[in-house]
């Protein structure tokens, strides 16, 4: 064998077979290349390395992505939200169930969760960051829609543990495919560990179809929507996402996840968006495990807005997606 050809063959044993330190920082995720890239596009800002991370994977952080400046805004904002200074339409305030019935004075305490915030322009500046569009292009391709925003404010537990969020698959809310051309960006607003209730990972799942979701059973009961699935295996294994403020991480909406309660005294901000290729479709969850979605969903949108039985799930994302880069298409 000729020197070219054996070295040839080195570089090739080399990428197909190469394992890899995780690009998150926790040495417990190390995989093999895998030969078929999927999950990622051809693009000039991810790495080999971290592509094949996200393949394997379906979750990468990347550190320092948002600025300090720009979080300290979007707290602001919230706050004034939070006090009632600010009025955003089809804003989603919500609550803990344990402080649901409280008759406290405007304040965060009370609230945990803000969603589709894209009629409020300081908060969806977030979901047009073109540090954070730089990355979803790598997942989704140029044209993206913002789907679903989120500013999470979870409190500290009050002993009844349901400051956790059960595992999940997020598309178990969205009646639009392909998965593979949908992810999430999520941002620590702050230090974000095991302690305050960090995001937890079940790396490579984002590889198994959408399972079942259904309130789980817990004691102390559980929040409005926060679904979890019915039946995983309890033994695979799981990776702790510790953040400093302004780490994002990016996932894909099959990835099973979850986060578990807040042990200290503090409320712990995440600001997050899924974004969309704009040539996604449509769906009908009809005879699908989202059935049960889209069913909470006409109740709420009918308590809310009045709206009648015949709205879809369908119908509810179609007015709150939001173009951020390219052209709408399907979406």
């Amino acid at each position: 064998m000729s020197r070219a050809a054996e070295r040839l063959k080195k570089i090739v044993h080399h990428l197909e077979g190469r394992i890899i330190a995780s690009p998150t920082n926790t040495s417990r995720v190390t995989e093999e290349y895998p030969l078929e890239l999927r999950y990622t596009l051809e693009n000039d800002l991810l790495t080999l390395e971290q592509r094949h991370f996200y393949e394997k994977n379906g979750f990468i952080l990347i550190k320092n992505l948002v600025s300090h400046e720009d979080l300290d805004t979007f707290r602001g904002e919230f706050e004034k939200i939070c006090r009632k200074e600010v009025n955003v339409p089809g804003l989603m305030i919500m609550k803990d169930i344990t402080i649901a019935s409280s008759e406290l004075v405007p304040d965060q305490k009370v609230i945990t969760k803000l969603q589709h915030f894209q009629e409020d322009p300081a908060l969806f500046r977030y979901c047009c960051l073109q540090q954070i569009l730089k990355y979803v292009e790598c997942f989704i391709g140029p044209n993206i829609m913002a789907m679903h925003t989120m500013l999470i404010n979870k409190p500290p537990d009050t002993g009844k543990k349901t400051s956790r969020h059960p595992l999940h698959q997020d598309l178990h809310y969205f009646p639009f495919r392909p998965a593979d051309r949908i992810v999430c960006a999520w941002t620590a607003m702050e230090k974000i560990d095991r302690n305050n209730g960090c995001l937890v990972v079940l790396p490579g799942t984002h590889k198994e179809s959408l399972k079942q979701h259904d309130y789980p059973e817990w004691e102390g009961g559980v929040n409005k929507m926060y679904h979890g699935i019915r039946d995983f295996d309890p033994n695979l294994p799981r990776v702790h996402l510790v953040m400093e403020k302004g780490d994002t991480v990016f996932f894909h909406p099959l990835l099973i996840h979850g986060s578990g309660t807040n042990r200290t005294q503090g409320f712990r901000k995440a600001i997050s968006c899924h974004y969309a290729a704009s040539d996604c479709f449509y769906i009908n969850v009809k005879g699908t495990t989202q059935e049960n979605i889209e069913q909470e969903v006409k109740e709420i949108a009918y308590k809310k807005y009045g709206l009648d039985a015949t709205i879809t799930l369908q119908d509810t994302w179609a007015v709150k997606g939001r173009v951020v880069q390219g052209e709408r298409m399907s979406l």
